[in-house]
């Protein structure tokens, strides 16, 4: 996930700090936005397990926490039968639900090895969500259709597309000003946008 997400920020951060704000990593939080209200965080807990939460204000008819009481509905606990790190890693979304009505539709937890979530039958927004980064097909659509539409004239190729994927958080000067800057877009930016998808030096929690 983590040379997808990066080549998504890339590519928006390039074209400037308004998209820039849509997909980023910053220290232990990889960040995706749509626009609308509807997101997804990345957050490390060790350099090899972390959490994914997010929301879609549209699909997720999870009612977490305070959730419930706000909306009137049964709650859905994303937590039940998870591991104890799980929450600890996410507090601060939990203390903005409950302070903010910052609404929590799904949790997936990755130990290293692979990803897992409580068990519940409720829509949680997440396939909704559509995350650029789910698959190097759905990543690579994603990024072309931002290109081409910002630069109708010059076609992104599916070998551009490919050759940013294939660096990823390692994006260099070379692939960059290929990318980039023949199209009139900040190589600068996108390199560090793409470069500081990493995970933490250390365990965060």
């Amino acid at each position: 996930m983590r040379p997808r997400w990066a080549s998504y920020a890339a590519v928006s951060a390039a074209r400037g700090i308004r998209w820039a704000e849509g997909c980023y990593a910053r220290g232990a939080t990889w960040h995706f936005d749509d626009g609308g209200g509807n997101w997804a965080d990345l957050r490390w807990h060790s350099r090899s397990e972390a959490v994914l939460i997010g929301y879609d204000h549209e699909y997720s008819e999870t009612y977490f926490d305070a959730a419930a009481d706000y909306f009137g509905r049964r709650e859905t606990d994303l937590f039940a039968g998870v591991p104890s790190w799980w929450k600890h890693a996410v507090s601060g979304y939990i203390d903005r639900q409950r302070r903010n009505g910052e609404w929590i539709g799904f949790v997936y937890g990755f130990d290293g090895s692979c990803w897992s979530r409580a068990d519940y039958t409720e829509p949680d927004g997440f396939d909704a969500l559509g995350l650029p980064f789910a698959s190097d097909a759905t990543c690579s659509a994603r990024i072309a259709d931002l290109l081409n539409s910002w630069n109708p004239h010059d076609h992104a190729t599916s070998h551009t597309v490919a050759s940013l994927l294939s660096r990823g958080h390692t994006l260099d000067r070379s692939t960059a000003d290929s990318m980039f800057g023949a199209r009139s877009l900040d190589s600068d930016a996108a390199m560090a946008a793409a470069n500081a998808f990493t995970p933490p030096p250390r365990d965060v929690h």
